[in-house]
C-alpha cells in the first residue's frame, strides 16, 4: 500500500505543476518538502522550465496548450489522461487502445517516449515533452544583412558553405546567432524566400548548380527501362494464378550490398528456384543466372516474370530474348505486386539471416535450401508443397 500511496502522491504533486505552481508549492499541497519535490522533479527526465526570482516556476505543460483540440494524428490531452488513468489502474495497454481506438503500438511508443526515470507517467508531463519535441515554425537566420554578406564575399571567392560553416563556427564563439549551418546556407541558395542571399550566388558553388539535385537519384545516363513492359500491361490471367508459368523475382541482399542471392517463385505453386549470384549482382550477372536455371524449365512454365524496377534488371532484353518469355516491371514502391515473392523471402530469411554474408553459400547450398522449403506443405495449396504441386502440372504436360 505503501508503493501505490507513493504514486498517487507524486500524481497529485505534478497535477499541481502542471497547474501553475511551483515546486514548492506543489510539494507543500501534498505535504513533502520542496527537496522531495525537486527529486522528484528530477527523475522525470528532461522537461522545460520557467525560471524566475530565485529558481524554477514551475513546468511548461499543458496547462499553456488547447487541451481540447479535436482528435487527430497526435494524442491530445484527453487521450494522455485516459493513458495515465488505465496505467495506475492496472490495465495493460491493449485495452487502453481499444478504449482511446488507437493502434496498441500508439500506446506503446507513447509511454516509451513520455515515461519519466522513475517509471511514472504523467499525462501534464508526457504532453509537455511531446510538445517540446514537436516541430514548430522558427526564424531563419540567414535574414541578417550583415551575416549575408559575409557568406556572399566568401563564396565569391570559392569558399564551399561547408567551409563558411565552420569558420562561423569558430568566429561566433557563443554568440549563436552569428552561425549557421551548412544546411542553412543551402536552403538560402536553392529554396525562394529562404533568407537574402543573391540570386545568383548558386553559381558560385563548385558544382554550377541552380537547382538542388534530388537525392538518391541514380547518376547513369539514360533510361534504361523505357521500352520495358509494365505490370498495367501484364494480362489478366497472370494475377488470378490460373495459369501455371507466371513467376516473380527479387534479390535478397546481405549487409552492405556486397553480396545477393536471387529468387524466384512461380505464383501458381510457390515453386521457388535460387539464383547462386557469386561475386556480384550486376544487370548481366543476374541475367545469365536467371537464363542458366529458367532454361532447364519446360516452355509452358516460362510464361513471363515480374521483377521489382532494380537495376540488377536492366538486362531484362537479354533474358527475353533466350527464354522467350516477357519480363514486366512493377510499379516503384508497390512491393505487394509481387506478394509471392515478398512472402517467399521472408520465409528464406531464416536460412539467409539479415546481416549474414551471403557470399558463403555456394549452389550446392541453394540447393538444398530451395528443396526444403519446395518441400514445405502450404496451406495457401492445401496442404500439398510446391514440388507436389510443379510435378502434378509437369505430368499432366507430358500426358496431354
Amino acid at each position: 500500500m505503501a508503493r501505490a500511496a507513493s504514486v498517487w502522491v507524486r500524481l497529485e504533486f505534478f497535477d499541481g505543476l502542471c497547474a501553475g505552481l511551483t515546486i514548492s508549492q506543489a510539494a507543500a499541497a501534498v505535504g513533502m518538502s520542496r527537496r522531495c519535490g525537486e527529486k522528484w522533479v528530477a527523475k522525470t527526465g528532461r522537461m522545460t522550465m520557467w525560471y524566475g526570482g530565485s529558481g524554477p516556476r514551475g513546468v511548461k505543460t499543458a496547462a499553456n496548450f488547447d487541451l481540447d483540440r479535436e482528435r487527430g494524428r497526435y494524442l491530445s490531452f484527453a487521450e494522455r489522461r485516459v493513458i495515465q488513468a488505465g496505467i495506475n489502474s492496472g490495465q495493460k495497454i491493449a485495452a487502453i487502445a481499444a478504449e482511446l481506438g488507437r493502434p496498441r503500438s500508439t500506446v506503446y511508443r507513447e509511454l516509451a517516449r513520455n515515461r519519466g526515470n522513475d517509471g511514472l507517467y504523467h499525462a501534464g508531463l508526457a504532453h509537455a515533452r511531446a510538445s517540446d519535441r514537436a516541430p514548430r515554425p522558427k526564424p531563419f537566420k540567414l535574414a541578417d544583412p550583415g551575416l549575408c554578406a559575409t557568406i556572399a564575399e566568401w563564396m565569391d571567392d570559392g569558399w564551399s558553405p561547408g567551409l563558411i560553416a565552420k569558420v562561423l563556427r569558430a568566429d561566433a564563439g557563443l554568440d549563436r546567432s552569428q552561425r549557421v549551418s551548412h544546411e542553412t546556407i543551402y536552403q538560402a541558395l536553392y529554396v525562394q524566400t529562404r533568407g537574402s542571399l543573391r540570386a545568383n550566388l548558386a553559381r558560385s558553388l563548385s558544382t554550377g548548380r541552380t537547382a538542388r539535385k534530388r537525392r538518391g537519384v541514380s547518376g547513369r545516363r539514360g533510361k534504361p527501362y523505357a521500352g520495358a513492359l509494365t505490370i498495367s500491361q501484364r494480362p489478366a490471367s497472370v494475377a488470378d494464378r490460373a495459369v501455371p508459368g507466371h513467376w516473380e523475382g527479387d534479390l535478397i541482399v546481405g549487409p552492405g550490398g556486397k553480396s545477393a542471392i536471387g529468387t524466384l517463385v512461380e505464383r501458381s505453386t510457390r515453386f521457388t528456384i535460387l539464383l547462386h549470384l557469386p561475386g556480384d549482382h550486376t544487370a548481366e550477372t543476374v541475367a545469365r543466372a536467371m537464363v542458366d536455371q529458367m532454361g532447364q524449365l519446360p516452355a509452358h512454365l516460362r510464361r513471363s516474370l515480374t521483377w521489382d524496377r532494380g537495376t540488377e534488371l536492366a538486362a531484362y532484353d537479354k533474358i527475353q530474348l533466350a527464354l522467350q518469355m516477357p519480363v514486366y516491371f512493377a510499379d516503384p514502391h508497390s512491393p505487394w505486386q509481387r506478394g509471392s515473392n515478398e512472402n517467399t523471402n521472408r520465409l528464406l530469411r531464416f536460412w539467409f539471416t539479415k546481416g549474414s554474408d551471403l557470399s558463403t553459400w555456394d549452389p550446392t547450398g541453394l540447393r538444398t535450401v530451395a528443396d526444403k522449403l519446395n518441400r514445405r506443405p502450404r496451406p495457401t495449396l492445401e496442404m500439398k508443397t510446391p514440388a507436389q504441386a510443379l510435378n502434378q502440372l509437369l505430368t499432366v504436360a507430358t500426358t496431354t
